[in-house]
């Protein structure tokens, strides 16, 4: 027995987690330990600094099914897609969601670093956009999660990645700001 893909429609009465087929996989001891070195500050920067570059030719050549921190750290990446704060242009960008009650969390970390991610602007700015995951991509709109759903969020994402704690402990001086993806029909 076949399924067919979900429309647009069906899409968007169903949660982000869901319309995209995220799934969060257990990790293999060598991924953990990737994990642990990549949280630490030297790590966590390199990492900010070359991930991104890899991921894009990755994710083109394996049609968005798998990125570095997949492949390395056992994280499922998806690619988002806002429009520019400043430029008005396109801007892809794979990062970690978080599945919180059906919908995905971004937690603006970025890597521990002390300044906050162009991604976070651009939402501010426009909360449209689209999330890609291996072979599925649906429209989203976006929103600064409430205080719980902060927590939960959070809570979560160190279930997912321990690194997110010793990010929070580096940042200081901003804001951690989260955002709640839902799915649109856009």
């Amino acid at each position: 027995m076949t399924f067919d893909e979900p429309t647009r429609h069906e899409m968007c009465l169903m949660g982000l987690t869901e319309a995209v087929g995220y799934e969060i996989r257990p990790v293999n001891g060598a991924q953990r330990l990737f994990q642990k070195g990549a949280s630490t500050k030297a790590g966590a920067w390199t990492f900010s600094k070359l991930a991104h570059r890899v991921d894009r030719r990755l994710l083109a050549l394996t049609h968005g099914r798998t990125a570095v921190a997949t492949l390395v750290a056992g994280l499922p990446i998806i690619t988002v897609t806002t429009t520019g704060a400043k430029s008005g242009l396109p801007r892809s960008l794979p990062l970690l969601g978080i599945p919180i009650e059906g919908d995905l969390a971004l937690i603006g970390t970025n890597f521990g670093q002390s300044n906050t991610p162009g991604w976070v602007y651009n939402l501010e700015a426009d909360p449209t956009g689209r999330v890609a995951y291996r072979n599925r991509d649906v429209g989203f709109i976006a929103r600064r999660a409430n205080p719980e759903e902060t927590e939960t969020a959070l809570t979560a994402a160190a279930r997912v990645y321990p690194g997110y704690d010793k990010y929070r402990e580096r940042i200081t001086g901003r804001e951690v700001k989260v955002f709640v993806l839902a799915a649109s029909e856009a």
